[in-house]
């Protein structure tokens, strides 16, 4: 970032700490569009990565960006999400602290992808062991493995992840990975068997139907074309091209997860035999509360396929899925359900199959990976985990989903000024109280004991009697009724009760206000399977059956969490391992909802800009100091600033910073000095420095350059370096003068002085030749917009003032000097008062006192010269010197050492002007 502040004013700034208008939420959008608009999708807001989706292919990952990344202080060149990952690596190197970087945000805003390019880049870059290449390749293949079993498409996006993943890369005490662990959170199982219309089922399904083995998909009765006739795989035929790559089990779930597509089917098909059977039954009165059997499939030969693949009996899996078990007293009663209590068996039984496919497929993969527990490895745990949603319809996903990020949010801010607080306090600078909005009410809203709404629902769920949704909703009315953050339609105001559903209530969370439709939450919330559905799953033949259902579900008499209090307390356990990490955070905004490059939709981006609480991050940073830097860092860029800190600074890094930041005139109020950084306030303060680094190294490029042409002759490529030489081994003579008036030995000049150096010219020659020393000699000391304009001012390459004495009464007259290439020009108020070609200057006498006089030798009068000048400068070294260079006259220049001689001249010039003067004013 810091290689490129100079370029701010042409794609916003790279750091939103360094707003000038850091409190607006205009300005912070207008940053993010200016910077996207040339694919700058990375901003920082202090040492959090903010990423906009740019829907297309960047050539910025390359091995060649790595490499540029790694190992580079965090800030030093631009943002990029390689930064951050070898920022947590390093840390974990050096530090010794375990780390973690958690990516948040919308569907299609690229959380997945940016979990992968961290990945990507430790696999890549971190050191090897001659054991540990398989675990990369296990850790990459991972990913593939997950979005197919876990990821599915969306209205908003074609690879969302409907779960949320932690994963743990485990590196030794070298820095290799030698391990990893995942663990999975809330998998939307619901998707196997409902999706809204355009939307599709887990990927796997149709990768499987498209690439599994045809022998296997004939021998299951399955079409490899064509998914629309399975009840739960969604009208849309989209071909996913997935590498499957896994273990030594990858044909078993391959198998498995094809018994899910043809279950499901069969059940759904036993929905419309049962929904026939009941009619038929009531419509012949009939039915005397007995369900009608599985026997009434059609498809007989199907359902003995489903039953082998599943490894249980047919009529065990029959009598599971349309009668109830119920044990009282010790004694078993079984009762028939009704059609709608099928149906909801039939799904919870696809749910649980996925469900607990999933889990175990996760298993597996932490089997491969391997966990060490060894003292001396350290971990990077990455956090893709779904961000805040709000749909038209938001059911108990949504709530479970945005209720995870008001935690996490909770927890950014935490630590947020946690870190603030602790780094000032480290620093030794005073911290200053930040008010900021806290969503510990929301939070405690939704988690509390008895009284937050996961208590109330799980309450509604176990309770005998008629509870439903309904039910529900009344019961968060009497409890929370009066609550800031919750209304409902009855409790709300006529404004408010327009907008809000009688079915619905309204939580007014940190990032804005969403309605939840209770219908279907006390289902959700259950997510049961009947006991004797689990029995028989149990005696299955199938080895992954018997894994994913295991019999000491059925020696627990306890009934099983809920889906919400399982997901609070694997959140809470979430947090724990986040808080005992170091972290890191990444934002990802989705920039259009067409999924299009280039679009820029300015309300989908201040709602996301709104509810990851960026505004809210961004002002807390700023209450304090705008940026801060180590000394070190600080010194190393801006040195050459300063000359007693450039090129090197020899004494403490405190001092060499408060030396440089006087010389740049800071004022007490705009920074402050720690113990190891310095604290700038204002980024106004900054970029000021910014500017002026940029000037110096504009310099510092000509005095490359002039360094590589520094054998040639003199010229505009070269001129400043050899200004620079010529001064340097000045104030070298300066500092090295002889010690008494017998030590003749002078330091030997450069190679680009021998010819034509000034001490070759002066040195002990001119009494004022030691104080002209420390001044370096300036390009002109005139402005040659006043020449005459019989040239351009271009032409003019050195001007000085001059005093002109007349040959006849040496009357002084004020005159310019201007040199320019070929010719001397005398010029009186923007008037040519005399020329002097080079060709035909003989020579320059001065004297060898502390005066100014030098005389230009011309030849005889003629009509053209009018004789030898005398004149009289200020700068009469310099200009002597920049005359003979110029005139190619070095070894013309005269200084008399007749002292009596130059005496008398002087004293007569002296006289002539007290003479002119006193004739003049009397």
């Amino acid at each position: 970032m810091e290689s490129t502040l100079s370029a701010r004013d042409r794609v916003g700034v790279q750091d939103f700490l360094l707003l000038e208008n850091y409190t607006s939420e205009a300005a912070f959008i207008e940053n993010l569009r200016r910077r996207y608009k040339e694919n700058l999708i990375y901003t920082y807001i202090g040492s959090v990565l903010v990423s906009v989706n740019p829907y297309k292919e960047l050539e910025i990952y390359s091995k060649q960006h790595m490499e540029r990344y790694r190992g580079v202080n965090f800030y030093e060149i631009s943002p990029h999400i390689f930064a951050l990952a070898d920022n947590s690596y390093r840390a974990v190197r050096t530090e010794r602290r375990d780390q973690c970087i958690l990516i948040s945000g919308e569907s299609g805003a690229g959380k997945t992808e940016a979990s992968k390019k961290i990945l990507q880049y430790y696999t890549t870059m971190c050191p090897t062991r001659h054991n540990t290449h398989y675990i990369r390749e296990r850790l990459l293949q991972s990913n593939p493995v997950l979005e197919a079993f876990g990821n599915a498409k969306t209205l908003r996006n074609d690879n969302s992840s409907r779960f949320g993943k932690y994963m743990d890369v485990q590196f030794d005490y070298k820095g290799a990975p030698i391990g990893g662990h995942i663990i999975n959170y809330l998998l939307e199982k619901s998707r196997v068997v409902h999706q809204n219309h355009g939307e599709r089922s887990f990927h796997i399904f149709y990768q499987l139907l498209e690439s599994g083995d045809n022998s296997l998909l004939t021998r299951l009765g399955l079409q490899k074309t064509n998914p629309q006739h399975y009840h739960y795989l969604v009208k849309v035929n989209l071909k996913v091209y997935f590498s499957f790559v896994c273990f030594c089990e990858r044909t078993f779930v391959m198998i498995f997860t094809l018994h899910i597509i043809y279950i499901c089917n069969l059940l759904f098909s036993l929905s419309f035999s049962l929904s026939f059977s009941f009619s038929l039954s009531l419509s012949c009165h009939h039915y005397q509360g007995n369900c009608p059997r599985v026997s009434s499939i059609s498809d007989k030969h199907s359902w003995k396929i489903v039953t082998k693949l599943l490894g249980v009996a047919g009529s065990a899996l029959s009598e599971a899925l349309t009668h109830k078990k119920l044990v009282a007293k010790g004694e078993e009663m079984i009762s028939p359900l009704n059609l709608d209590q099928v149906l909801s068996a039939r799904d919870a039984l696809a749910k649980a199959i996925y469900g607990r496919t999933f889990t175990w497929l996760v298993q597996k993969i932490n089997q491969s990976l391997v966990y060490y527990t060894s003292k001396c490895s350290s971990v990077i745990g990455l956090l893709d985990i779904y961000g805040f949603e709000v749909f038209q319809q938001n059911s108990f996903e949504q709530f479970c989903i945005n209720y995870c990020n008001e935690k996490l949010q909770q927890l950014f801010i935490e630590l947020t000024l946690k870190s603030e607080q602790e780094e000032y306090e480290a620093e030794g600078i005073g911290w200053e109280t930040v008010e900021y909005f806290n969503n510990k009410i929301i939070c405690d809203l939704v988690e509390e004991k008895f009284r937050g709404i996961i208590a109330i629902l799980d309450e509604e769920c176990l309770r005998p009697g008629d509870a439903s949704d309904i039910t529900f909703l009344e019961k968060l009315e009497d409890t929370l009724g009066g609550h800031a953050h919750f209304v409902t339609h009855k409790l709300a105001n006529g404004k408010t009760r327009k907008a809000v559903g009688r079915e619905e209530f309204r939580l007014l969370h940190y990032a804005g206000e969403v309605n939840y439709n209770v219908t279907g939450f006390l289902d959700k919330n259950n997510d049961l399977l009947y006991r004797n559905l689990k029995e028989v799953m149990c005696q299955s033949g199938n080895q992954i059956v018997k894994q994913c259902f295991h019999p000491d579900e059925l020696i627990d008499q306890r009934r099983p969490e809920t889906a919400a209090t399982q997901f609070k307390l694997s959140l809470a356990g979430l947090m724990d391992i986040l808080i005992l990490k170091e972290p890191s955070y990444m934002r990802c905004i989705k920039p259009n909802n067409g999924k299009q490059p280039g679009q820029f939709e300015e309300v989908l981006i201040r709602h996301q800009v709104k509810y990851l609480g960026l505004m809210e991050n961004l002002r807390v940073r700023r209450a304090g100091f705008a940026y801060r830097r180590s000394f070190e860092a600080f010194l190393q860029r801006y040195k050459p600033l300063c000359p007693d800190t450039w090129p090197n600074w020899r004494g403490q890094l405190l001092d060499g910073v408060s030396t440089l930041v006087k010389h740049l005139n800071y004022k007490p109020e705009e920074y402050r000095l720690g113990r190891t950084k310095i604290f700038i306030r204002f980024p106004k303060t900054l970029f000021l420095t910014e500017d002026a680094l940029e000037i110096r190294k504009k310099t510092i490029g000509e005095f490359i350059k002039g360094f590589i042409l520094r054998n040639e002759p003199r010229c505009p490529g070269n001129e400043y370096f050899l200004d620079h030489v010529r001064f340097s081994y000045l104030m070298t003579i300066k500092r090295n003068l002889p010690k008494s008036v017998l030590d003749k030995a002078w330091p030997r000049p450069p190679p680009s002085l021998t010819e034509h150096s000034v001490c070759d010219m002066f040195k002990g020659q001119k009494d004022n030749y030691p104080q002209s020393v420390p001044r370096l000699f300036v390009g002109t000391r005139l402005d040659f917009s006043l020449s005459p304009p019989s040239l351009p001012p271009s032409v003019y390459q050195y001007g000085v003032a001059v005093t002109k004495y007349d040959r006849h009464g040496y009357r002084a007259r004020p005159r310019q000097l201007l040199l320019t290439a070929s010719t001397a020009v005398l010029v009186q108020e923007s008037k040519v008062k005399q020329r002097i070609d080079y060709t035909s200057l003989l020579g320059v006498s001065v004297s060898c006192h502390s005066d100014g006089f030098f005389v230009l030798h011309l030849p005889p009068a003629t009509s053209k010269q009018k004789g030898d000048l005398v004149l009289q400068c200020d700068h009469v070294i310099e200009t002597v010197t920049k005359l003979a260079i110029m005139a190619e006259k070095i070894h013309n220049i005269n200084i008399s050492q007749d002292r009596y001689l130059s005496v008398c001249v002087c004293v007569c010039v002296c006289l002539c002007v007290c003479v002119y003067v006193c004739v003049r004013w009397g």
